[in-house]
C-alpha cells in the first residue's frame, strides 16, 4: 500500500532503511513530505509534518488496501534529534547502544528504551545525526543527560529558529511554506524522490502530464551580497516584471550574507543568473545558486532539539 501513495519506490526500502519521499493528491500536488521507516519486513514508521498529522492518517486509512492497518502512535512520543558530527559517541553513552556504524538513512531498535523505540542517522539540519523516536518520558531523559555529558563538549539545545536556519543553509524545502498542495515534485524541484516508472501511485498521471508540457515554475536558491533578509512572500524581479516570490530566507550566520529560496520561471533558474528583490519599495540584486548554499562541517559540536511525533 505504501508503494501506491508515496511517490519513491518503497518496495526497494529494506528493512533497517528509510527514505524521504512524498505524498501527493490526484493533481499531483504535495500533500506531505515524508520520510518512511522500514522497521522489518511488515511494519513501517512513518513520519510526518507535524501540522498534517491528523490529515496523513485519515488520507493513509482512506486509501489503504487489503490487511493493511495504519495506526497513529503519536500520543504519548516523541522525536529528540542530536546533530553533529559528535552526536554518534553522545548518544552511545547515553544509550549503550552503538549508533557510529549506522549509515545514512539507516534505523535500529533501541531495547534500552523500550520494544517501540528507535534510532536513524536522519536529520533536518544538513549536518551528520541521529533522531530518536521514542516514549515522552524516555525523551525527557535522553534530553537531559545529552545536555549534562555534552556540556564538555559544548553540546547546546536548539530550538525551531536555529533549525530553520540550518535546514535552509543545507537547502532543505519546509512543507507550508516552501511547497504546498499546490506544488508538486518538479516545481520544488525534487524530482529525484520521483519513481515515475513504477506501475501507480497517487499523482501519477498528473506528473506524466506535467512532464510533457513541461515547468512553470522552479524553486531556485538565491543570496544576497548586501542587504536585508528576504521573507515570504517578497517579491522577484527581471528586466521589470515580477517574475517570482520568496519562500523562505534568512541571514545565514555561517556565509555571513541573506540567503533564500522561492518560485521562479524555468529560464531564470540557472545559476549566476540575476534578479531583483524589492523590499518594502526598494531594489536589490541577488544571485541564483545552486543548493545547498552549505553542506556542513566535521568540527561543529553537537545539538539537540526535542519536539512531538
Amino acid at each position: 500500500t505504501l508503494n501506491e501513495l508515496a511517490v519513491s519506490d518503497v518496495s526497494n526500502v529494506g528493512a533497517g532503511r528509510a527514505c524521504y519521499t512524498m505524498f501527493l493528491n490526484e493533481q499531483g500536488g504535495i500533500l506531505d513530505d515524508v520520510i518512511i521507516y522500514r522497521l522489518d519486513r511488515q511494519d513501517c514508521l512513518v513520519i510526518v509534518n507535524c501540522a498534517r498529522r491528523a490529515g496523513d492518517v485519515e488520507w493513509m486509512q482512506t486509501h489503504r488496501r487489503g490487511a493493511v492497518e495504519v495506526r497513529d502512535i503519536s500520543a504519548g512520543r516523541s522525536i529528540v534529534a542530536v546533530q553533529g558530527p559528535r552526536s554518534g559517541s553522545l548518544l552511545e553513552e547515553i544509550l549503550g547502544v552503538r549508533v557510529s556504524g549506522l549509515g545514512r538513512f539507516d534505523v535500529v531498535a533501541v531495547p534500552a528504551l523500550g520494544t517501540q523505540a528507535w534510532a536513524a542517522r536522519t536529520g533536518y539540519t544538513g549536518s551528520d545525526g541521529f533522531e530518536l523516536f521514542l516514549p515522552d518520558l524516555d525523551a525527557q531523559r535522553v534530553w537531559t543527560q545529552a545536555l549534562e555529558r555534552g556540556r564538555s563538549q559544548d553540546v547546546v539545545p536548539a530550538g525551531l529558529g536555529a533549525r530553520d536556519t540550518l535546514r535552509l543553509e543545507a537547502g532543505l524545502r519546509l512543507y507550508g511554506t516552501d511547497m504546498d498542495t499546490t506544488t508538486t515534485p518538479y516545481d520544488a524541484d525534487l524530482g529525484w524522490t520521483v519513481a515515475i516508472n513504477k506501475p501507480s501511485f497517487i499523482g501519477k498521471e498528473a506528473l506524466l502530464r506535467q512532464s510533457a508540457q513541461g515547468l512553470s515554475r522552479r524553486l531556485v536558491g538565491f543570496e544576497l551580497a548586501d542587504g536585508p533578509v528576504p521573507r515570504h512572500g517578497f517579491t522577484l524581479v527581471a528586466d521589470g516584471r515580477q517574475v517570482g516570490r520568496v519562500t523562505s530566507g534568512t541571514f545565514s550566520p555561517v556565509l555571513n550574507k541573506s540567503i533564500g529560496m522561492g518560485y521562479v520561471e524555468p529560464s531564470l533558474a540557472r545559476p549566476s543568473t540575476t534578479l531583483q528583490l524589492i523590499v518594502r519599495g526598494k531594489t536589490y540584486p541577488v544571485a541564483v545558486v545552486k543548493l545547498p548554499f552549505w553542506k556542513g562541517t566535521s568540527g561543529a559540536p553537537a545539538a539537540v532539539a526535542q519536539g512531538k511525533g
